[in-house]
């Protein structure tokens, strides 16, 4: 594969802490933020997920928008463990459409995208720097969601010639051990939504693939002319358990489970924002998203995009939901996982809009949070906050 390489890069640096007279180097990595900028102006980036290397420091997936497709092209940045550029990639244009998770194995780094001219879906390898070993062929298209399962991937994907929602078991060697397709319903309306995700022309849904700790595999996808979340054992042709949303206007919009068939979640609903930090959801049957109630959050822009995050701060099991403000922040609820009691919030930006990609639990305890901001207002640039244990307990109300 072939790299397109440019000109350097330069951050403005913020600390979240009063800094003293002289840096502390210890301070300077447990807590930061940094916006990063490049040469080309009019260069537009949208941050994916972020992944923590051995070194401490990070490596950020990202989309790129081209200036001869309509899908994104691809972008790979490494930092270290203050946050300060070290290097990156703009990946050649015949690969396309990176989605999340970016998934270690084995010391390895993987994620997915496809062809530009069939479509196909790859699974690329990367080290802890950044750099590119190989590029796989998975076969398939339309690449969503995918998690890590112990040594293998779970992928979501969309087969738009026979208009189904797809779950794959894939190895590193991106060698397919099963699969299974579910349809989404007849006829161009239902397809044209998932199309207008990939070209970035409509609503971003939140697609999410993952297993229950029963063995059960799960997609948060479209399904029958709806966005629904889908049980499935992957033997089987009808799902074992599907939760309906509201065609294209409402469903669930992230899941992560707890344990007793509990769950922490969010769901949407015709604008509106929910949040579920401690839900039954029934992996069998058929229901409703909206019978699960859930608290609502109108400070949140339409629709949001959440992301939620099981971490320990300070030995405390919490649950940090991560979202968009109206005010253009990011804002963060903390709920306790076991009472799912609130525990506070705390709101990250300033002066400039910004938006959530995901965040992660970092080695010392801490939290990152990895996002989008925009220069002048209008061009799209990565963001990275790190948050210490213990400036994150602050906002904590145990």
């Amino acid at each position: 594969m072939t790299m397109k390489k440019y000109g350097s890069h330069f951050f403005l640096a913020f600390l979240l802490l009063a800094c003293a007279n002289e840096s502390d180097p210890v301070a300077d990595k447990s807590n930061f933020t940094r916006i990063y900028d490049n040469n080309k102006f009019n260069a537009s980036y949208f941050p994916i997920d972020l992944h923590q290397t051995p070194d401490g420091g990070y490596l950020i997936l990202a989309a790129r928008r081209l200036e001869n497709s309509n899908f994104s092209g691809i972008y790979v940045m490494k930092v270290d463990e203050l946050g300060g550029f070290v290097k990156d990639k703009e990946v050649d244009e015949t690969y396309i459409n990176p989605v999340g998770q970016l998934l270690e194995v084995n010391g390895k780094y993987y994620f997915f995208c496809m062809t530009v001219v069939s479509f196909e879906t790859q699974l690329v390898e990367m080290d802890a720097t950044g750099e590119i070993s190989q590029v796989l062929n998975v076969g398939g298209s339309y690449p969503t969601a995918a998690t890590a399962d112990n040594s293998n991937f779970i992928l979501l994907s969309y087969d738009n010639l026979n208009k189904q929602s797809v779950v794959s078991v894939v190895s590193p060697a991106g060698s397919i051990s099963k699969s299974k397709g579910f349809s989404i319903g007849a006829g161009q309306a239902v397809e044209e939504p998932i199309i207008s995700h990939f070209i970035r022309t409509g609503r971003q849904f939140p697609f999410q693939v993952g297993k229950t700790a029963a063995g059960l595999y799960y997609f948060n996808g479209f399904y029958n002319y709806t966005f629904s979340l889908v049980f499935t054992d992957l033997t089987q042709d009808d799902p074992q358990g599907v939760v309906q949303g509201q065609q294209d206007d409402g469903g669930l919009s992230q899941v992560v489970e707890l344990s007793g068939g509990k769950f922490a979640g969010s769901r949407f609903n015709f604008g509106d924002n929910y949040f579920l930090p401690n839900v039954p959801i029934s992996a069998s049957g058929v229901s409703s998203s909206t019978d699960l109630g859930g608290n609502p959050f109108p400070e949140l822009v339409p629709n949001a995009p959440v992301h939620i995050l099981k971490a320990n701060i300070h030995n405390k099991n919490i649950l940090i939901y991560a979202s968009n403000t109206l005010g253009r922040q990011i804002a963060l609820f903390n709920f306790d996982q076991a009472s799912a009691a609130f525990l506070g919030s705390r709101y990250l930006g300033f002066s400039n809009p910004f938006e959530v990609a995901n965040l992660i639990s970092t080695a010392d305890g801490g939290v990152a949070i990895c996002g989008t901001t925009y220069a002048a207002g209008r061009f799209p640039r990565i963001c990275l906050f790190k948050i210490s244990g213990d400036e994150f307990s602050r906002s904590l109300k145990f």
